[in-house]
């Protein structure tokens, strides 16, 4: 061999021969800041490896990526979503497993060197690596996610993992589908050392060194130990840990091939494919369509010191923006101030933010009883109470406390964006941003577009939306905008059932059964009885009936059982137990509800979601069934298996969600068909075009 080094070019895969014989594969796709697998760096991998066995002089090969902060992401899922629907996915896995097996195969040493996102596929053939060392920054998590999509490893992650860290801790991984950062996933056995970026090569030659790996036997009895994961629409977790179990009782081979059906079998079901397509949208509504960039928001000012307010100011502090946090009550202020710093103290016990960075995010809450200069705010934020004319109010005087304000934004639920614009001199500048509750742990916020309001103040809102690492879905200012809208129908009708008869415990496990995080009787407890009679009797003024608030929301607010917050509702509250709330008999009818046996509590439930989702898209309150759909996912939990309201009535069929509304119909008018859908129903038309 040369003393010279040798290079040899190859599509997605650069292949070096160094000095002392050690073969450096490194992945760089071209014209791409990522690495992901498909059939083209498959196919390179494999003519490597065909050069690699070939060539006996070589004593080891390092896997590498040159990517700025990806080592590989990954398969092309893409790929995978087109052909789980064509029946090609199990020639790809297969050619996939084929291939890494070679590597895993080879006579000499090898060693995967992971700086940047190393998941999923990018793992599995680290998995095929003898060793794995990782740099120690930010930017290199290590996992398998492949669950969270509704798929199970298999180009050997669920057969080779729990051989390498045993099968507790290698379902753990899996059946989680988390990313951990280098500290964490060396901990857990997924790296062997780490090391900083710059000695990153040096030390995986160093590991070369040691030779082939011997795998230790792997324990059958802690295998059988691990218990299932809950049940739910999603399959693939407990998929996987059949493979886990059975795959370690017999041989490798044996445990690839069950990897293999798995996957394909997988593939195939509406939830595997809704997954995949929601983390297509999540990238979408994370991103955004704006190339032009927008200058960064740094100062803030917050209207309001209630649980929303407080929430707001303590997310935007967190993420760089100071924030003025007003309100006219001391005592509320100094409520505020605690759940603030309640909010930090347990992100840094959850190992979410360190506590340098959990005391610079309170230096920048500056909280104030008295008006104070607001010259300096980009951003104002009303988060008031739900009463027009106190919103008002507070919209004139921010017209005038903030002038140099390029956004000035209201918090509402439910009230109009244009009648608040109107009572500035620049409406241009008045937009919704609809947080939801926790403000730090909900990633949705609506921004809600009122009729005046600029082209450029809904890009500046957006920008600064996901500057804040919220996900942005833009709304036509219309009573109750899109999830609350959708969602009340189905609220207030879960509290009709309830007053007819039927159990609260019945209702609300009917629906977490079929997937939502929290049945509907306990979600108004969490709302406040009062807000949600007081957001029905807004949504009764615009769309009628269907949005009725029914006595017993009424009874309960005169009697102050206002849900969680006053410690009862339809549930009684003491410490993390809940009851049923006996007390609420005396205003119930006492008979009960009779359904036909296909009108399950659920189904009825779920189709006034469907039904509402589709009046939006229908009177254009969104612009896509996707912002219908992923709204809903992100901002009520709805299942993002079932891929939203709207994805699920294609995959029900069209025709027999309106043929199910109008049987419904003929007893309560609130079921009648939207529009849209009985037009879609009778032209064989779908909302998606794939």
């Amino acid at each position: 061999m040369n003393a010279m080094a040798v290079t040899e070019a190859v599509q997605m895969i650069r292949r070096e021969i160094e000095e002392d014989a050690i073969c450096l594969l490194t992945f760089d796709r071209p014209d791409s800041g990522a690495n992901i697998f498909g059939a083209a760096t498959i196919r390179d991998l494999n003519e490597h490896l065909d050069f690699i066995e070939n060539e006996r002089s070589l004593k080891g090969v390092i896997v590498t990526s040159a990517k700025k902060s990806i080592f590989i992401a990954g398969a092309d899922l893409k790929t995978l979503l087109r052909q789980a629907r064509t029946g090609e996915l199990h020639a790809f896995i297969g050619e996939g497993q084929r291939v890494f097996n070679r590597l895993a195969a080879l006579k000499i040493p090898t060693c995967a060197a992971i700086h940047g996102a190393c998941a999923g596929g990018g793992y599995e053939i680290t998995l095929a690596c003898d060793w794995r060392v990782a740099s120690d920054e930010p930017a290199t998590r290590i996992g398998l996610p492949e669950t969270t999509l509704g798929l199970i490893p298999a180009w050997g992650g669920s057969t080779r993992l729990p051989r390498l860290i045993g099968p507790e801790k290698a379902a753990e991984v899996i059946l989680k589908g988390t990313l951990y950062g280098a500290h964490e996933a060396r901990q857990l056995g997924l790296v062997d050392e780490i090391v900083p970026r710059a000695v990153l090569l040096d030390v995986a030659k160093q590991k070369l060194r040691s030779g082939k790996r011997r795998f230790p036997a792997a324990s059958l009895d802690s295998a059988e130990r691990i218990s299932a994961p809950a049940g739910g629409g999603n399959k693939a977790p407990a998929r996987a840990l059949e493979v886990i179990k059975k795959g370690l009782a017999g041989s490798v081979d044996e445990s690839l091939r069950m990897e293999l059906e798995g996957i394909v079998e997988l593939g195939k079901t509406d939830a595997t494919q809704n997954l995949i397509r929601n983390f297509f949208l999540a990238e979408k509504y994370k991103k955004g369509k704006s190339k032009a960039p927008m200058q960064k928001i740094a100062h803030s000012a917050v209207i309001g010191a209630g649980v929303m307010g407080s929430g707001i100011a303590q997310w935007l502090s967190s993420h760089g923006v100071s924030v003025i946090l007003r309100d006219v009550g001391v005592e509320e202020l100094s409520r505020a101030l605690a759940n603030i710093e309640k909010t930090y103290a347990d992100a840094v016990k959850r190992s979410i933010m360190s506590e340098e960075k959990a005391k610079e995010g309170r230096a920048r809450v500056v909280a104030s009883s008295v008006p104070i200069e607001m010259r300096d705010v980009q951003v104002a934020i009303e988060a008031a109470s739900e009463t027009l004319e106190i919103k008002k109010q507070i919209f004139r005087d921010l017209a005038q406390k903030a002038p140099h304000a390029a956004i000035l934004a209201t918090n509402t639920s439910a009230l109009p964006i244009t009648e608040l614009a109107a009572e500035t001199e620049r409406p241009d500048r008045v937009i919704g941003l609809h947080f939801f509750n926790p403000v730090s742990r909900m990633k949705l916020v609506e921004v809600v577009v009122g009729t005046e309001t600029s082209d450029e103040t809904i890009e500046r809102a957006l920008a600064f939306t996901r500057q804040i690492a919220k996900i942005p879905v833009v709304v036509r200012d219309s009573p109750g905008f899109l999830v609350n809208r959708v969602l009340f129908p189905y609220l207030i009708d879960a509290a009709s059932l309830f007053q007819a008869g039927v159990d609260a415990k019945q209702i609300d496990q009917a629906v977490t059964n079929w997937g939502m995080p929290m049945g509907p009787l306990r979600l108004i407890d969490e709302i406040g009885v009062d807000v949600a009679a007081d957001i029905a009797d807004t949504l009764h003024r615009a769309f009628g009936l269907r949005d009725e608030a029914p006595q017993i929301l009424r009874h309960m607010r005169a009697a102050n059982l206002l849900g969680r917050k006053s410690g009862a509702g339809f549930y009684r509250y003491e410490g993390k137990s809940q009851t049923p709330n006996t007390q609420l008999d005396q205003w119930r009818d006492g008979g009960s509800v009779q359904n036909e046996a296909e009108n399950t509590i659920e189904h009825r439930l779920i189709l006034l979601i469907v039904n509402e989702a589709a009046r939006c898209l229908e009177e254009k309150v969104v612009a896509s069934p996707e912002d219908a759909d992923y709204g809903m996912i992100l901002g009520t939990g709805f299942p993002a298996y079932r891929g939203g309201p709207l994805r699920f009535a294609e995959n029900q069929g069209i025709k027999k969600i309106v043929e199910e509304l109008e049987r419904l119909a003929q007893r309560d008018d609130k079921f009648t068909a939207a529009e849209i859908l009985k037009k879609h129903a009778r032209d064989g038309a779908r909302f998606y075009e794939s």
